[in-house]
């Protein structure tokens, strides 16, 4: 029977966003990733090179899936803030991917994928055009903007110390 190489690919990739989402860069074991996509551990090293590399091609997935469905310069900026806030509310892993990745790395990137900052350098574009001003003013916009929309689903505890019992639930944050 001949070995389907993309489905065991997806299988790991899945298991492994969920494990460097609950455990980070330095907790995620290869041995769980492996055990819970179903596969031998050794299918990791030969496809993705080391943990440092998976985790790079998943935060690198995950990125790609925020630049799909969330667009800065699109509409009104409320409404932008609204997406960001909703894409994280439906899977907040990729905030706990970014966050472990700066634990980890601090200010420097894991992956040096150039798709990941043209994004950005992008967004930052859009936004100064769809708002007139500078592309300094629009970087310092969009971070404000994805502060917002994210920053409550990254830590929901300020949201209820904040919001009190109100915060608690995701549609009043």
């Amino acid at each position: 029977m001949a070995w389907d190489t993309e489905r065991t690919k997806r299988l790991l990739l899945e298991a492994a966003r969920a494990e460097f989402a609950e455990y980070g860069i330095a907790g995620a074991r290869v041995d769980r990733i492996a055990a819970k996509a179903g596969v031998n551990k050794e299918r990791i090293y030969g496809y993705f090179g080391n943990k440092e590399k998976l985790f790079n091609v998943v935060l690198v997935g995950a990125m790609t899936e925020l630049a799909d469905q969330v667009r800065p310069g699109e509409g009104p900026i409320g409404e932008y803030v609204g997406r960001v806030f909703d894409f994280h509310r439906r899977d907040p892993a990729l905030l706990r991917l970014l966050m472990f990745e700066a634990l980890h790395h601090g200010d420097a990137l894991v992956d040096q994928d150039p798709r990941r900052a043209a994004w950005y350098e992008d967004a930052v574009g859009a936004l100064a055009g769809s708002r007139g001003c500078t592309t300094e003013e629009a970087g310092r916009l969009l971070i404000t903007l994805v502060g917002l929309g994210a920053w409550p689903i990254a830590v929901p505890q300020l949201a209820r110390l904040v919001l009190g019992a109100r915060g608690r639930r995701p549609t009043r944050r």
